[in-house]
């Protein structure tokens, strides 16, 4: 028989801060079609804010989606935190 270990290794999900997180929105208001116009992407939530400001004052369309996008790692956790989710089973 053949023992093998198998071992839980717990993580904690970060942000990655070695990349910038990215901010969008597209406006959704029209009755029939959607407007789409589009604020494009920006490392920061208030360029897209302001766009949306000033699009609306310019088409008085008040309904965005906005869209928020990051990276995320996966890392070890460590210290006694981390033992107590090991366990051993034998197949």
């Amino acid at each position: 028989m053949t023992r093998r270990v198998f071992r839980y290794v717990p993580f904690v999900i970060e942000q990655d801060q070695s990349a910038e997180p990215e901010y969008e929105a597209r406006c959704v208001s029209g009755d029939e079609t959607e407007c789409g116009a589009e604020s494009g992407s920006y490392g920061a939530p208030e360029p897209v804010e302001e766009w949306q400001r000033r699009h609306t004052q310019e088409t008085r369309h008040r309904r965005y989606r906005r869209n928020f996008g990051d990276y995320a790692v996966l890392r070890p956790l460590r210290g006694p935190a981390a033992l107590s989710g090991a366990r051993e089973d034998e197949g």
